[in-house]
């Protein structure tokens, strides 16, 4: 909804949440194309002189000088609501500094002020012209990643309760004056609306230099991302080194001393970095070093990928690396994987495994099944992470229907697919009170080489038909799952590694990146057409 308030010589124009791009300028004065706003001068004389006129009116550095009222500013994601005012605006200039009022933002501070050419000031009461302050507010049970930026008398001001929504005020604060444009005058009023939005690499079957993913840790943070995911681990590469099993390491592969690199950066920008050691399926550079670990039919053939969970060795050694890299990533998340068991995909896994079947009975009791044992697996993993305080997600296909071993409650389900053998919708698991997040893989999925009949996501098409709710395939789970699902997640998969080098993977993923972080920050109904969109991106670079 849309509200005006004339207040003296300030014209307030409040943009509400889902209604953020419908007032955007262009970094000068000119009225954005197409736009069906107007914006009136106030004439009401009894408004002028009210009380509250002398507070909100911006102070000119012109007495004789008349501003336009500004515009919200243009960003992506767009700002939630943006209030109105008449004024200069602020651009930056290199005798200018950004100051803080607490030294947990320095790192904040010291970035922004390195991007625009100010001067990093450090903690100061005092006020100076063109002046960016940065601030953390005392504003209890305020979403952690919200901020308030007021612009007004040539000054900036951002705050939020928390660091990284001062990081997403800069971030707003560097789209709006790109290029040389101009901060519009007025408050901005922003927020996520969802706590989970992130990007998934697949480096294990292809691998990506330390400096592309340092690239984009930087082009995710200015889009306001909050998550990386790094699968690591697969049957054609497990690509980052390790001291624990070193044989199990591929080449190429990232160095410990890359990724530290990597997560620091990541951590600069407010982005947990996820990892992923996927089983007990997609463990094949693991078993390529440990053979005798390796899933064996009735006949004796090999599974493809497939560790023999019965075996003790199995569990001891995906443990000692689960412990090894929860020292690299110290963020608070966790994929444990567990998708595409083969061991489950035949029709009588009982028959077809006998020594897991005899495992599982032997463990859980004569009625147990290769199921029960595949889930008990999953939760003996969560155990060894849940130790390092970490939450934890699965893949939807990780969990199993019918089993009298229950996967342990507090884990998330990564819902990519509705394909798989026995395959349950997402309600399924929402109604259970499962919290979600959405790698929906009709939208999400960048799959190199477009196997399994899997096509290049575009942006437009998120952009224009998909939302959180949109779980699995094009139809929407019911409004009031909504809480529930935490977020969604862009993932690149390189089943088909040489398809693209990664930097035609960086630029076929660059809107489909835009298109879905706007649809996490805000998933109504935009308020610009993908033209539009796509033309900001363009400028915005």
């Amino acid at each position: 909804m849309r509200t005006r308030v004339v207040i003296g010589t300030a014209f307030a124009v409040t943009v509400g949440a889902g209604v953020g791009f419908g007032l955007w300028a262009s970094g000068d004065d000119s009225s954005p194309a197409g736009s069906a706003q107007r914006q009136e001068r106030p004439t009401d004389a009894k408004s002028a002189s009210s009380p509250g006129a002398a507070r909100s009116a911006s102070p000119s550095p012109s007495p004789s000088r008349s501003y336009p009222l500004s515009q919200a500013p243009r960003t992506i994601p767009a700002v939630r609501s943006h209030t109105a005012a008449r004024g200069p605006g602020w651009r930056p200039a290199r005798a200018e500094r950004v100051v803080v009022n607490d030294a947990e933002l320095a790192d904040e501070g010291r970035l922004i002020a390195s991007e625009l050419g100010l001067t990093y000031a450090g903690e100061k009461d005092d006020v100076r012209a063109g002046d960016v302050r940065l601030a953390l507010n005392d504003d209890e049970g305020a979403d952690p990643e919200s901020y308030s930026m007021t612009v007004r008398g040539g000054r900036v001001s951002i705050s939020g309760p928390g660091e990284a929504g001062v990081f997403y005020g800069t971030r707003t604060l560097k789209q709006e004056v790109h290029g040389g444009g101009t901060a519009p005058e007025g408050v901005v009023r922003d927020e996520p609306a969802k706590p989970v939005r992130g990007f998934m690499l697949d480096i294990a079957r292809k691998h990506y230099t330390a400096k592309w993913i340092e690239d984009r840790v930087r082009e995710l943070g200015d889009l306001k991302f909050n998550e990386l995911g790094l699968h690591f681990s697969d049957d054609q590469g497990f690509r980052i080194e390790s001291d624990s099993h070193p044989e199990v390491v591929s080449q190429p592969h990232l160095t410990k001393a890359e990724v530290k690199r990597i997560v620091a950066l990541a951590e600069s920008r407010h982005i947990t970095v996820v990892p992923e050691i996927d089983s007990p399926g997609h463990l094949g550079a693991v078993i390529a070093a440990h053979p005798d670990l390796q899933l064996r039919n009735a006949q004796g053939v090999a599974t493809r990928g497939a560790v023999d969970i019965s075996k003790p060795a199995a569990a001891q050694i995906v443990d000692d690396l689960l412990n090894e890299y929860a020292g690299l990533f110290p963020g608070d998340q966790w994929n444990l994987g567990g998708d595409e068991y083969q061991a489950l995909t035949v029709s009588s896994p009982a028959t077809s495994y006998p020594q897991l079947s005899a495992a599982a009975k032997s463990r859980y009791g004569s009625g147990a099944t290769v199921a029960d044992l595949t889930t008990g697996w999953l939760n003996d993993r969560a155990d060894t992470v849940r130790q390092h305080d970490r939450t934890m997600r699965v893949w939807n296909d990780g969990f199993f229907r019918g089993t009298s071993v229950q996967p342990a409650k507090d884990l998330r389900v990564g819902y990519w697919t509705g394909k798989e053998i026995g395959a349950r919708q997402p309600v399924e698991y929402l109604s259970a009170g499962r919290k979600v997040v959405n790698y929906n893989d009709e939208f999400l999925y960048y799959v190199l080489g477009q196997p399994n009949n899997f096509v290049y996501p575009t942006g437009q098409r998120i952009y224009e038909q998909w939302t959180p709710l949109v779980v699995r395939g094009t139809q929407a789970v019911p409004s009031r799952y909504d809480g529930q699902i935490l977020g969604g997640t862009f993932a690149v998969w390189c089943d088909l590694a040489n398809a693209q080098t990664q930097d035609q993977v960086a630029a076929g993923i660059r809107m489909p990146l835009r298109a879905t972080v706007q649809k996490l920050w805000d998933p109504g109904r935009p308020r610009t057409t993908w033209a539009q969109f796509k033309a900001l991106a363009d400028k915005l670079g």
